[in-house]
């Protein structure tokens, strides 16, 4: 399964049509991502980033959205082992 994130356009680094770069800002976290894919990106627009590259700009209330969604399933299972920096989670049937 794949998964596409949603991150804010915080600054372009190069606007190269093909091998565009930009910062990607996801929570507190900065990235580097290939922006080929979403050349018409502006900074405060969101996209949706898949292993390093912007592959969608999508509007700002979907993505706060997602961004919710995917905190409340961090939430929802986390457990002891993630302070002892284990990956693998028992998930309730």
């Amino acid at each position: 399964m794949c998964l596409g994130v949603p991150g804010k356009v915080i600054e372009w680094i190069d606007q190269d049509p093909i091998f565009g770069r930009a910062i990607i800002e996801f929570g507190s976290i900065r990235r580097e991502c290939q922006m080929a894919c979403t050349p018409d990106a502006k900074i405060g627009e969101y996209v949706i980033v898949h292993a390093g590259i912007a592959i969608a700009i999508i509007d700002a209330r979907e993505a706060e959205r997602t961004l919710q969604d995917l905190a409340e399933m961090a939430d929802e299972y986390s457990g002891p082992n993630d302070s002892e920096g284990s990956a693998a989670r028992e998930i309730p049937q």
